[in-house]
C-alpha cells in the first residue's frame, strides 16, 4: 500500500514516472509546465509555479481555459491544507426574469454573454500571490506574457481541441458579439494546426495590467471597464459594479478517510463532495483485484449514487437544503451503500438525514505543493472574447437551475454548481501530494479511479493515470475507453448496465500527480496520456 516508504511502487512498472528533489510541475502542456518549473529556478516557491503555470496555460492551453474563467486550489504549507475558492457569484442583473427575457425559459443557455459569471482566476493569482508566494506577480507571469507576445507553435491534442471548437462554434456562434472570438482563436479565418504558431497580443497586453497592478485593473480599473462596456452593448448582465464586488474565499478543505488515507477536496459549490461520499461508500467494500466484474460493478453503483445526490443537492453552501457532514456521515454512508446490489441501480437521490478544464501540480524542495485546477467550460467557454483583450469569458451560469424547488435555482450574487475541482492526499497528518482530474462531470469519477488505483491496487502515479477509464453518464449507461478489458465490459452488461465505448479519449479527463516522499524529499510525478502533458521536474 501506497506510503511514504514505497513511493517506488514495487507492484508496478516504472513507465514515464519523474522523479525530483528540488521542486516539479506537472500539467497539459510542456510549455506551461517549463514555465512554472523557470519561475522555481528563479527562487519561486510552488504557489508561484503554481500561478506561472496557470496563466501561462491561459495562452498555451485556451481551448480549455482563458483569462476568464474561475480556479480553485488545495495549497499545503507549513503543515497546513489551505482550500481557496475562486469562482465567482452571479451577476446582480442575472435574474430567471432576465433569462426568461432572453427567450430561455426551461434551462439556461450555452454561450452568449447570458451565462457569464464573475470571472475568479485572475483574483485567484493575486490572491495566492499575496498569501503565500515569494516573487512578484510581474516576474510570475513574465513566461505567459512572454509566449502570448511572441507566439508558441501548437501541439497535437490542443490543435485536434482547437478545430473541434471552430466547427462548433462556427455553427452555433452568430451574433456579432461573437466575432471577437474569431478574430482572436482563428486568425485570417484559418484554423491553427499542430506546429502552427499562435500569438495573441490582446492576451499579452492583458496579462501584463493583471501583474502590475495585482489583479486590479481586471475588477476594478481598465479591463473592468471593457467587460463591462461590451456587456453593455451586447445586452450582456454582467458590470464592472459585480467584477468590482468579488473576492476569492479561504475556504475550510473537506475530507473523508479512505483505508488510512484522508481524500481532501475544495467544499461545495465545488462538486468535489461526490468523490469524497462515493469513496466513503466504497470503503465499506474488500477489493481484492482491481480488474475484476466486481470491483467495477461496486465503483460505477457507488458513483452514480453519488452523482444523483450531487446533482440535487449542491451549490452555494448557504443554500444546500442538507450540509456536507449530513452527506458524509457514516450512517448515511451505510444507508446508499445498501442500495448497491448485484444488478445496475437506476440512481435516485437518496434524503441524508439532517444534522472542459486544466489542472496543475506544483512541488518544491521546502515541502509546498499545490493543487491547482481552473476553466472556462465547455471548452472555449461562452464563445465571447472581450475585443483586444484576449478575455475569453467562462459560461459557468449554464449550471444554474431555473426550477425554484432547486437548490442550485438561480439568483443574483449566488455562486453556481461547479464542476473543476482540485484533490489532495495525506497520511498522518503529512502531505502524499497533489491530484486532479480535469474534465466537466468526469472529475470526481476520474479522483475515485486514481485514488482506489493508487491505494487499493498499489499502482504507481503514472500506471494510476494509464489505467483504462469509464463514465458513468445518466441511468444505467457508462461510456468505456477503447481499451477498457472487453471481458470487463461484456461481464458488466451481463449485470444490467449499459455499456458504451467512446473512441475520443478526451471524454475521460486528463489528470496530474505528485506524490511526496516526506522522509527523503523525493517527488515522485506523472501526467496523461489523454493530451501533451509534461512533468517538469528539478
Amino acid at each position: 500500500m501506497l506510503n511514504n516508504d514505497s513511493l517506488y511502487y514495487p507492484y508496478a512498472s516504472q513507465r514515464n514516472v519523474v522523479y525530483g528533489q528540488k521542486g516539479m510541475v506537472a500539467t497539459s502542456q510542456p510549455l506551461a509546465a517549463q514555465a512554472g518549473l523557470q519561475i522555481l529556478k528563479e527562487g519561486g516557491n510552488a504557489i508561484d509555479a503554481a500561478i506561472a503555470t496557470a496563466a501561462c496555460l491561459t495562452v498555451v492551453e485556451p481551448t480549455s481555459n482563458g483569462i476568464g474563467s474561475d480556479a480553485f486550489a488545495l495549497v499545503w504549507v507549513k503543515g497546513e491544507l489551505h482550500g481557496l475558492n475562486a469562482s465567482g457569484q452571479a451577476p446582480e442583473k442575472l435574474t430567471v426574469e432576465a433569462v426568461n427575457e432572453a427567450g430561455f425559459t426551461k434551462e439556461m443557455p450555452k454561450y452568449g454573454l447570458i451565462p457569464v459569471t464573475v470571472p475568479g482566476a485572475p483574483g485567484a493569482w493575486a490572491e495566492l500571490s499575496k498569501k503565500f508566494g515569494k516573487l512578484p506577480l510581474t516576474q510570475v507571469l513574465a513566461p505567459a506574457i512572454e509566449y502570448a507576445e511572441n507566439g508558441y507553435p501548437l501541439s497535437p491534442t490542443l490543435a485536434k481541441y482547437w478545430k473541434k471548437a471552430y466547427e462548433q462554434f462556427s455553427k452555433v456562434l452568430k451574433g456579432e458579439e461573437f466575432t471577437s472570438w474569431f478574430d482572436t482563436f482563428i486568425p485570417e479565418g484559418k484554423v491553427p494546426k499542430a506546429g502552427d504558431v499562435w500569438k495573441s497580443q490582446g492576451h499579452a497586453d492583458t496579462l501584463r495590467l493583471i501583474a502590475e497592478t495585482n489583479g486590479e485593473a481586471f475588477y476594478k480599473g481598465e479591463l473592468a471597464d471593457k467587460i463591462d462596456a461590451f456587456s453593455k452593448e451586447y445586452g450582456g448582465l454582467i458590470r464592472k459594479s459585480d467584477l468590482a464586488a468579488y473576492t476569492p474565499e479561504w475556504v475550510k478543505p473537506i475530507n473523508v478517510n479512505y483505508r488510512g488515507y484522508n481524500v481532501w477536496e475544495i467544499p461545495p459549490n465545488g462538486q468535489g463532495l461526490i468523490a469524497l461520499q462515493a469513496l466513503n461508500i466504497l470503503k465499506g467494500f474488500t477489493f481484492n483485484s482491481k480488474d475484476e466484474v466486481e470491483t467495477y460493478h461496486k465503483q460505477i453503483e457507488a458513483m452514480k449514487l453519488a452523482f444523483t445526490d450531487g446533482l440535487k443537492y449542491i451549490t452555494q453552501p448557504s443554500s444546500m437544503s442538507v450540509s456536507v457532514d449530513d452527506i458524509l456521515s457514516e450512517d448515511y454512508a451505510q444507508t446508499r451503500r445498501a442500495l448497491i446490489s448485484e444488478t445496475a441501480l437506476t440512481p435516485e437521490p437518496g434524503i441524508p438525514p439532517k444534522g472542459g478544464t486544466v489542472y496543475l501540480s506544483t512541488a518544491d524542495g521546502e515541502g509546498n505543493m499545490v493543487s491547482f485546477i481552473q476553466s472556462n467550460y465547455m471548452g472555449f467557454g461562452s464563445g465571447i472574447v472581450i475585443p483586444n483583450t484576449g478575455i475569453s469569458l467562462q459560461n459557468r451560469g449554464n449550471n444554474f437551475s431555473l426550477d425554484p424547488t432547486h437548490d442550485n435555482y438561480l439568483e443574483p450574487g449566488k455562486k453556481t454548481y461547479h464542476t473543476i475541482i482540485p484533490g489532495f492526499l495525506t497520511k498522518d497528518n503529512e502531505p502524499i501530494g497533489p491530484f486532479g482530474v480535469m474534465g466537466g462531470f468526469m472529475q470526481p469519477q476520474g479522483h475515485v479511479q486514481v485514488i482506489m488505483n493508487t491505494i487499493d491496487f498499489h499502482l504507481n502515479p503514472q500506471a494510476a493515470l494509464d489505467a483504462p477509464r469509464w463514465l458513468w453518464t445518466e441511468g444505467k449507461t457508462v461510456v468505456v475507453e477503447p481499451h477498457f478489458p472487453d471481458h470487463i465490459a461484456r461481464a458488466l452488461e451481463r449485470k444490467g448496465h449499459n455499456i458504451v465505448r467512446n473512441l475520443d479519449e478526451g471524454g475521460f479527463g486528463r489528470g496530474q500527480i505528485i506524490w511526496r516522499n516526506n522522509k527523503t524529499g523525493v517527488l515522485c510525478g506523472a501526467t496523461e496520456p489523454r493530451t501533451d502533458g509534461e512533468v517538469a521536474a528539478w
